[in-house]
């Protein structure tokens, strides 16, 4: 897995036009259908700073509505999950992400943990009632073994009847849609040329960015950067094996651009599955 590491400073403004805001509301109402975890209007409040002994009850409210996003990156969708009232960790393997993720907490106020972690080595304090990945994190797991050991720790750390939510880019969009080809984008103070090459026989992406950032605008320079990424498609039928391998229950499957049933030209799908293995007294 590869960090995040110059691209972090411009992240933001090239992911200006993703719809958090959408993809949070609707990510709450599968929570709300399928899981146990409630916003603090219709849970529990947790003052963090309250000097009022902790009940056990209370504890174990706190720890079920507890939502846990993985691969978080600059904190955009979790600042939108926490604005809707969720209690919410974030957790990502790139320390320059989660700099400006904390940025971002520190202005809007909200009560966001964030942890350096790579999420095939979760380590945390206690259960979650949900954990949620998107925008394509799961991709960056290009070994069976890997996913498969993530998705048995998100099943040990969520409480009894928790779901987790997590969408994967598909081989579709991989092999046929992105394929081989070079994106450029220009901004005003900065710009990237992304070089897009796919790997049929280990049905591996890599896009090899080059990144110039301004340093000095006025007098027009520019650093330059390049980093490679690597993420592999995965096919719907081998999301349901990894989820069943893991212990984990399979829900159900929703294609991310129509909210319908996903089918061949599916390019993001959500999948939803359920803890299983712990009792709930």
């Amino acid at each position: 897995m590869e960090a995040y590491t110059d691209f972090a400073k411009v992240y933001d403004t090239f992911m200006d036009e993703t719809p958090y805001k959408k993809w949070a509301a609707y990510i709450a109402s599968l929570i709300k259908e399928y899981g146990i975890s409630a916003p603090y209007e219709q849970g529990t409040t947790f003052d963090p700073n309250s000097s009022e002994e902790v009940t056990e009850e209370t504890a174990l409210m706190q720890e079920r509505n507890l939502v846990v996003e993985l691969g978080c990156g600059t904190g955009a969708f979790t600042e939108e999950m926490a604005s809707l009232g969720y209690d919410m960790i974030g957790i990502d393997l790139s320390d320059e992400m989660l700099n400006i993720a904390r940025d971002k907490k520190d202005r809007s106020g909200h009560e966001i943990l964030y942890l350096c972690q790579d999420m095939r080595e979760i380590d945390l304090y206690c259960t979650a009632g949900t954990f949620v990945s998107v925008c394509d994190s799961v991709n960056y797991l290009t070994e069976d073994e890997d996913i498969i050991d993530t998705f048995k720790l998100v099943n040990n750390f969520l409480y009894p009847g928790g779901i987790f939510i997590f969408d994967f880019n598909t081989l579709h969009k991989y092999r046929d849609v992105i394929g081989d080809t070079t994106i450029a984008e220009n901004r005003e103070d900065c710009s990237f040329i992304w070089e897009n090459y796919y790997n049929e026989d280990t049905h591996i992406n890599e896009y090899d960015l080059t990144i110039f950032a301004a340093t000095d605008a006025e007098n027009n320079r520019f650093a330059r950067s390049i980093e490679t990424h690597l993420q592999r498609g995965y096919t719907l039928d081998e999301m349901k094996n990894f989820v069943d391998k893991s212990g984990m229950i399979f829900i159900k499957a929703i294609d991310a651009d129509t909210h319908k049933e996903p089918d061949e030209n599916s390019e993001r799908i959500y999948i939803i599955a359920k803890e299983q293995g712990k009792n709930k007294s």
